[in-house]
């Protein structure tokens, strides 16, 4: 006498290249169409048999049924899966990964609009609950999860956090793929110090502490890992007119502040047959706008989270960022404004002196908290490749910081200086000449006015999402005394 599963295997082949598998109490088909969870829970084809992997979020059992939350990274909003009790749930718990078979039907719940009826449940990783640091109720802080870089991924907000980053990426290379930049990868490992500031990580082989001379450099000169891109973008942008990069950079600085990082990410742009600072302003505009735009269309759930939980009210100060254009003032009138203020600052605003945060803070709130340039910064103040305005008394340069609510400095740009002997000149009483004879020999061939600008990446997300502590907005954060991973 033929079974029933007989009788179906039979009678009822599932579609081609599936086979059935069969257990004493139920049956699905081995070849279901994987599915991701975004997918799922966005399609229309009910009653479709589907395989779907990911970590469970909740568990929630009444008398027949089990009901799960399952979130595979795709999306903010987990799948309902409903499972009959009888099935084996071994080993099932909160945390646990798991890949489920099943059928999507439509939802009775108004919550949402599918739920996957489980044929079929594997246990593939197994989680101790209560070893796990993160609770299936709890509502844990950033600083909190902070404290596991190993495991912070699986909570809802961090998760959030490195779906925004991705789609931030995305917008920022197709802003500038669209308005015809070249990309250039850039070295991590340089010569050069493109800042001037000496924050520098040195690079050498393993177990070479004792350099005695220069013929003892891996490189046969002492090499570092970069802090800017900037001075090989003016390298090819002696060739195209408009060439960016994105990719690590790296400052050794003594700093446990909100705004700092050892390692960062950052986006620099160089632009070709240009006199004006205007030119290099609507450049960072335009980048700025163009990217918190495409991610506020393109991961709205998970921006949301951020304004909801994270920073109440900042969805409106976003809005105004991108609605009203961006004020432009020069270092002297902010210097004047500052020294107007009533308040009082832990650094005496000083003509000569550079911005401080707290500065950089009050500007943005005086302009009414839309993000504002400060141009013209003292000549000394700057490195050696800025254009000098040769504007005496008060020696300035075509530089410029693009300030930012919540955080200050985001951005930073000038017009870099291509007279051979000025530049010649800075060089030389800075002792630099010999270093840089080929950074002296692009305004030999063929050069022309050009400028660009760097922006920390990390930075702007904590300005779009209202993040206080940048180590939060990065997937490991490295700072001073912390290399965890």
């Amino acid at each position: 006498m033929m079974t029933p599963f007989m009788l179906l295997r039979r009678f009822c082949p599932p579609p081609c290249g599936r086979r059935w598998i069969f257990s004493s109490k139920h049956h699905y088909c081995s070849s279901a169409t994987k599915i991701r969870i975004r997918d799922a829970l966005t399609s229309l084809h009910t009653g479709a048999m589907v395989s779907i992997q990911g970590w469970v979020r909740s568990v929630r059992s009444q008398k027949n049924n089990l009901f799960l939350h399952v979130s595979d990274g795709s999306s903010l909003e987990p799948l309902q899966v409903v499972a009959s009790a009888d099935l084996n749930t071994r080993g099932l718990t909160f945390g646990c990964a798991v890949d489920i078979t099943g059928s999507l039907e439509k939802s009775p719940s108004q919550r949402q609009t599918v739920e996957l009826q489980a044929h079929h449940i594997k246990v593939v990783g197994e989680c101790n609950p209560v070893d796990f640091p993160f609770k299936i109720k709890g509502h844990h802080s950033l600083e909190y999860i902070r404290q596991f870089p190993h495991l912070r991924c699986r909570t809802n907000t961090f998760s959030s956090l490195l779906r925004i980053r991705s789609e931030a990426t995305a917008a920022v290379h197709s802003y500038f793929r669209d308005n015809g930049f070249v990309q250039i990868h850039t070295p991590v490992i340089t010569s050069n110090d493109c800042e001037g500031a000496g924050n520098l990580f040195q690079v050498e082989p393993a177990g070479s502490d004792d350099i005695a001379d220069k013929d003892d450099h891996f490189f046969s000169v002492p090499s570092y890992l970069t802090v800017s891109a900037q001075l090989h973008l003016e390298v090819m942008a002696g060739a195209f007119p408009a060439v960016y990069s994105f990719g690590p950079a790296f400052r050794a600085e003594n700093s446990q502040s909100r705004r700092h990082l050892a390692e960062f990410y950052m986006v620099e742009a160089e632009i070709c047959f240009t006199d004006s600072l205007k030119d290099v302003m609507k450049l960072m505009e335009d980048v700025f706008k163009s990217s918190t735009a495409h991610l506020l269309s393109n991961c709205a759930e998970d921006v949301w989270l951020f304004h909801k939980s994270i920073s109440p009210g900042h969805q409106d100060k976003v809005d105004s960022m991108l609605k009203r254009t961006f004020n432009v003032i020069s270092y002297t009138e902010a210097i004047d404004i500052l020294n107007r203020s009533a308040q009082p600052f832990t650094f005496s605003p000083k003509w000569g002196c550079d911005l401080q945060t707290e500065h950089e803070k009050f500007l943005v709130k005086h302009c009414g908290n839309v993000p504002v340039f400060v141009t013209d910064y003292p000549y000394d103040l700057k490195p050696f490749y800025t254009r000098d305005n040769q504007d005496h008394p008060r020696h300035t340069v075509a530089a410029l910081d693009l300030l930012v609510p919540g955080v200050g400095e985001l951005c930073g740009g000038s017009l870099r200086e291509e007279r051979l002997d000025l530049l010649k000149a800075r060089l030389a009483r800075a002792g630099l000449e010999s270093s840089y004879a080929w950074y002296l020999q692009l305004r030999q061939f063929g050069s022309v006015p050009h400028g660009g600008f760097g922006l920390g990446f990390e930075r702007y997300l904590q300005c779009v999402l209202g993040v206080d502590n940048i180590k939060d907005t990065i997937p490991f954060a490295r700072f001073s005394r912390s290399c965890l991973l």
